[in-house]
């Protein structure tokens, strides 16, 4: 709806609530019929609708009292015919951007019928909305003929009002181009887009109020050190008294008898309403802080949410409408999708609630729609390439199967069945072994090994940290280098070493020369692996464990050091189905699910803090039975938050008042890598019979003597992260612990944290943190194209499922994205991801 039609429609409406008395503006309705008649105009509204309007606008004065609800409802009625009347051509300036421009789109309906006012978080559009959008009603921006012919691309300074510095400022958000103001989207929004008038105002409400100022005057205050304005505002109805403090300004930019809008929220003092300082406008603007759903932005020094909104609206009302559309037709048609210039203007400046979710959902599936193509992309180069073939006989793997220590898995056999499909197939593995902690993925990973080891090739493990690689090296070394009444063992001792940042350097100079001749078929390490002078004679497999905690570029120089090698991808996180049908979409997945058979169950609490003396004891209890503890603290020493309790004060504390006949050991992220590597071997070697630690511990260190996992400030951690670190212990056989002590007694937090207790399946946890805390914690640094996401929701597995599907009906027709009606769409594809595949992995 255009918005000279839309103001006019507000006015009419008000003169109703009124009673007809001919001052909803100042001076009568026909006292708008200059500014309104422009408006129109500059709309594109057509020149017999304007004079019909306006005919009836100066008829209205004369018109008698008794007949005025009846003339109003007419020209109500011819008002809202005009706005669905044609809307006269407006030939568009065409910038110079990377995509074609299309016609320009439009704001939309504009909001319902008053209400009192709500404040608006950005929620997700309702399955109804999702399905069966509004249709558009679209208009024609207002354009500006002498306006240059510029691109997205180009600088803000472009923008009037924009200069050097202000741009240098606006930097600091990574605003530097058009483009980056269009995608940069409210954080959240106040509806300030219902009227009322004075006389039914209450105290508490947030909302619009138009009406003439009576007086308006400054006066100093607090002896002089500021100015208060202060005015009032009458709109027939009853007087509102509205203050600011210093602003003095406001009393030369609004007079005695000027019709405004004010929109804020409703105080009480001395038995009168007041409004402090309250958002204000003439009614003759263009209404960005008032009578609107309003956007609130992320700021930064030196910049106000006026300016912001000021600039945001000067480049959305011109560039929005004029950027380039990249979905297929087919796309938006079979999802009635909004046009995307219109989805850019309803989430910056939204007409209505219904609008902005429409808005919403529209970029929400651009983002998903986008990842799911890149990494259909990316799983489709590495089925191409070819790979060396890895056949494995039958009666081999029974024999294989049989050394290990305890009897396979379903899970596990399942894993084994598509590793060795993978290896056979003459195309490069690109799978992720998604298990539980403790569900047996280092067993599988060793038989794959063996898989590659029975034809003379190499394999590399890459692990997180020297610990944990020198626990694979222990682990491996006893799954693959024993003999057993089953056969001989696939690799000799000799041929299986470990390279970490503390081996010596003649023992690495050993590594490096053997890996070169062939002589060495397994290497276990950290990144020291991907350092230059390492090179393989034949390098086959790559085993990444925990592999979100290593970059795309360390994946990828692992991977280079051999000619197409299998990626074997692992991660102890469990991931929402959701997550993996999206960020790793283009990785095979296998889940194991299923815990080896003799596991207990660790039994979990919620623990108040008044009570940790009930945790003390347990521990005292089973270190009584020789096991080991551990103490999880959030913080490495206290000052960076005095109510939280911090490692090494409670180290100190602990080992001097409460348990002073036990060795502790202390462990967080400021020791050096060797000093790290240190405590954790004296823990595991049982020098220490509680370690007290900091998140440091959640990865992989295997301590079957612990049986107690005690966790402070637990409300400060995501579940997936909790169940990470109740995986420390019961890696044994007997019966282990988990006590969650909360900072506070929070009835929130503990009903969050309670589902803790309630089970041990991580992927039910991980599901629960999704949708709580978002998808950070699973993703650590995943492909370039994932930082770009800022509409899509990821706990929305039904949008993400309709992406997927367009994503994969597309690909199957033009996975090249050749076509030319796909031209757009591979640009931005390209420009999603940053121009770069990364690595599958």
């Amino acid at each position: 709806m255009l918005s000279s039609i839309e103001k006019l429609l507000k006015f009419i409406k008000l003169e109703r609530e009124r009673g007809y008395d001919n001052r909803a503006v100042v001076g009568g309705l026909d006292k708008i019929i200059p500014s309104w008649t422009n408006e129109a105009r500059a709309g594109g509204l057509s020149e017999e609708a304007i004079s019909a309007v306006t005919d009836r606008l100066r008829e209205y004065p004369q018109v008698d009292a008794a007949q005025r609800p009846e003339f109003v409802e007419a020209l109500l009625k011819l008002v809202e015919d005009s706005a669905s009347a044609p809307v006269e051509s407006i030939t568009p300036v065409v910038p110079t951007a990377t995509a074609a421009p299309v016609p320009p789109p439009a704001r939309l309906a504009p909001a319902p019928t008053p209400e009192p006012i709500r404040r608006v978080e950005p929620p997700p559009p309702t399955p109804a909305q999702r399905e069966e959008p509004r249709p558009a009603v679209v208009r024609s921006a207002p354009v500006d003929e002498a306006r240059p012919l510029i691109g997205l691309d180009a600088p803000l300074t472009v923008l009037q009002g924009i200069g050097p510095k202000t741009a240098q400022t606006l930097a600091k958000l990574d605003l530097n181009t058009l483009a980056d103001l269009l995608y940069f989207f409210p954080r959240r929004y106040d509806d300030y887009s219902r009227l009322k008038p004075i006389n039914r105002l209450e105290a508490g409400e947030e909302v619009t109020v138009i009406g003439t100022i009576q007086a308006i005057q400054s006066r100093p205050v607090r002896g002089g050190a500021t100015q208060l304005v202060e005015a009032v505002l009458n709109d027939g109805t009853g007087n509102l008294r509205l203050s600011w403090f210093g602003q003095p300004w406001l009393v030369n930019n609004f007079h005695a008898h000027e019709q405004v809008v004010v929109a804020g929220k409703l105080e009480q003092y001395l038995g009168r309403l007041v409004m402090n300082s309250p958002e204000i406008e003439s009614v003759e603007q263009d209404h960005l802080h008032t009578n609107r759903i309003v956007p609130i932005y992320p700021l930064t020094s030196g910049i106000t949410q006026k300016m912001m909104r000021r600039t945001m609206y000067q480049a959305i009302s011109f560039w929005a409408p004029r950027v380039g559309e990249f979905l297929p037709a087919s796309v938006r048609t079979s999802l009635k999708l909004l046009d995307l210039g219109t989805a850019l203007y309803q989430c910056h400046f939204p007409d209505s609630q219904d609008m902005l979710d429409l808005g919403r959902w529209r970029l929400a599936f651009d983002e998903i729609f986008l990842l799911q193509l890149g990494v259909m992309r990316q799983k489709r180069s590495w089925q191409q390439a070819q790979a060396r073939v890895f056949e494995t006989p039958e009666e081999w793997l029974a024999q294989q199967t049989a050394r290990l220590p305890y009897t396979l898995t379903g899970a596990q056999q399942k894993a084994l069945a598509d590793i060795r499909t993978d290896l056979a197939s003459g195309h490069p593995m690109d799978r992720l072994l998604q298990g539980d902690v403790g569900s047996g993925k280092t067993a599988v990973a060793a038989t794959a090994i063996a898989m590659v080891a029975r034809h003379n090739a190499q394999s590399a493990i890459m692990a997180p940290t020297s610990i944990l690689a020198e626990q694979h090296y222990r682990g491996l070394t006893r799954l693959l280098g024993a003999e057993s009444e089953s056969g001989p063992a696939p690799l000799q001792p000799e041929q299986i070493r470990l390279l970490i940042g503390d081996t010596t350097a003649a023992d690495k100079q050993e590594i490096r020369d053997g890996l070169a001749n062939g002589s060495i078929k397994l290497v276990i390490g950290t990144h020291a692996l991907i350092e230059d002078p390492v090179q393989f004679q034949d390098l086959q497999l790559v085993v990444v464990d925990e592999q979100h905690r290593f970059g795309v570029a360390q994946r990828a120089a692992l991977r280079a050091k051999g000619a197409n090698p299998h990626l074997l991808v692992m991660t102890a996180t469990p991931i929402p189905r959701s997550l993996a049908l999206t960020v790793y979409g283009d990785l095979d997945l296998t889940v194991m699910d299923e815990m080896p058979v003799g596991r207990l169950p660790i039994d979990t609490h919620v623990v108040p803090p008044v009570q940790r003396e009930r945790a003390y004891q347990l521990i005292r209890s089973q270190v009584d039975k020789g096991h080991q503890a551990f103490i999880i603290y959030p913080l490495v020493e206290q000052g960076e938050n005095d109510e939280t309790l911090a490692a090494v004060e409670e180290h100190a504390r602990l080992q001097s008042k409460i348990f002073p006949q036990l060795k502790l050991g202390l462990l967080h992220g400021r020791l050096r890598p060797d000093e790290k590597d240190e405590v954790m071997t004296r823990f595991r070697d049982g020098e220490y019979q509680l370690l007290v630690s900091t998140s440091v511990v959640e990865v992989g260190v295997d301590v079957p003597n612990a049986t107690v996992m005690i966790i402070e400030g637990a409300n400060r951690f995501g579940l997936a992260q909790l169940h990470q670190f109740r995986g420390r212990v019961g890696r044994g056989s007997e019966q282990s612990y988990c006590l969650l002590i909360p900072d506070r007694d929070d009835a929130v937090e503990n009903e969050r944290l309670a589902v803790m207790a309630e089970t041990n399946d991580g992927f039910v946890l991980a599901e629960r943190d999704l949708e709580q805390r978002g998808p950070g914690e699973f993703l650590g640094t995943r492909q370039a194209g994932f930082a770009t996401l800022h509409m899509a929701n990821l706990t929305d597995v039904r949008l993400i499922e309709k992406a997927r599907n367009q994503a994969q009906t597309l690909f199957q027709t033009d996975p090249d994205l050749s076509a030319a009606q796909n031209a757009s769409l591979a640009a931005r594809l390209d420009l999603f991801w940053k121009a770069g595949q990364g690595d599958v992995s």
